[in-house]
Parts: C-alpha cells; structure tokens; sequence
C-alpha cells in the first residue's frame, strides 16, 4: 500500500472525505460572507435569499430546499447522484446559516469590499476542494450537464441559461442583485480553475502486469 494510502498510488478514501466536507464547509460560509458584504449576491444565492424572504425560512434552509428539488430534475435527466452530491445539499445549507450567526454586519463600505473579494476567493477554493474530491458532481452541476447530454447544446450556453434564469427569478423574488454578483460572475470561473488544478489529487494508477514465467516486464516510458 501506497504512503498515501491508496493500494496502487490514489489518494486515501479519508483525505478525499476531508477535502470533500471542508470544501463544502468552506463554500456555505463563503456564500454567508458574500451576503454579510451587502453587494450583490452569487445567482444561485440570489434564488435563495428572494425565497427565503418569502417563506420565512433562514436562507441556508432555503438552499437545500432548493438543492433537494434540483435533484429530483435529476430522474427525468437520469443523472446518478453521489456521495458529494448529497452532501451538498446539506452541507452547504448547514454551514451557510452557521455562519451568518456567528458574522456580523459589517457597517463600513471599506470592509464590505474586501468581505466581497474574500468571498469570492474562498469560493473558488471550497470549490477546487470538493470537486476535487470525486464523490460526484453538486445538484446545480448535475443538472447542467444533465441538459447538455440531453439537448446536445454546449455546456457554456447551459449554464449561462440556466444562470440567467435562476438569477431573474431571484431577482424577481427580492434577492440581492449588484457590484458582488458582476464580479462574482466574472471571477469565479478562472480561480476555481486555479483551484482545482491546485487542490488535484492524484489518479489511482492500474497495477503493472505480472511477467509470466519468470519473463521481465519492460520498463514503460
């Protein structure tokens, strides 16, 4: 067995369920950052804040409320939700309103904007964390690529269609729309990116075949 814990080299099953519940730790308190901000919020969060408003729910209930129902898109979609993908829904909702507790307002705007940048940072490395684990992809991802293997349409016009309504129908609900959801838009995708490559863990490798009757394997190079 491998140092790191893996039979032939891939990383142990408990690192990749640390990476995997810290990363979505890290992401409920990086939306609640975003919202303490006071700038805008992420789409997703803007759905969120506009139906928690109206239902008198707390806003971390009203993500897995909405999580849980993107799921059940999932059957028509024949998507097979994982480990990672329930997790999400709870996690995140669960640490999102644990940390609104703990956060206060901030009432100054020249800590509202480094709160914003700090979010979105943390965001992206929640994000580089738990996708990086392998335990499947969230509810939101899994419907977009859901709708891209079924419409044949490409995984950017997915998305951004998908986005765009998500966030008009929050909009329209009350959420918080601003500076924050601009500069979330146009930063989240390069540091996930960034992230991801950062936070990636390594590919478990097949065994090398064993030489029949004493004959020596070659080397591969």
């Amino acid at each position: 067995m491998s140092a790191s814990g893996g039979p032939s080299g891939g990383p142990s099953l408990a690192r990749r369920l640390l990476q995997l519940y810290v990363g979505l730790a890290l992401y409920g308190a990086s939306a609640a950052l975003q919202l303490r901000a006071g700038l805008g919020l992420a789409p997703w969060d803007v759905l969120n804040q506009g139906v928690a408003r109206h239902t008198g729910i707390s806003i971390g209930a009203a993500s897995i409320a909405i999580g849980a129902l993107v799921l059940l898109l999932w059957i028509p979609l024949r998507q097979r939700p994982g480990l990672g993908t329930v997790s999400n829904v709870l996690v995140i909702g669960l640490a999102l309103d644990a940390t609104l507790s703990v956060v206060p307002d901030p009432r100054s705007l020249w800590l509202r904007i480094p709160l914003l940048g700090f979010s979105v940072v943390l965001c992206a490395v929640a994000t580089g964390l738990y996708i990086s684990a392998r335990f499947g992809p969230g509810p939101r991802d899994g419907l977009m690529t859901g709708l891209h293997r079924r419409t044949g349409r490409s995984v950017r016009l997915v998305r951004t269609c998908i986005e765009v309504v998500v966030l008009a129908t929050g909009f329209a609900l009350g959420g918080s729309v601003g500076a924050g959801t601009v500069f979330y838009a146009l930063a989240i995708g390069p540091l996930s990116q960034f992230f991801l490559r950062r936070f990636a863990l390594p590919e478990r490798t097949a065994p090398a075949p064993a030489a029949p009757s004493g004959e020596k394997v070659p080397d591969l190079v």
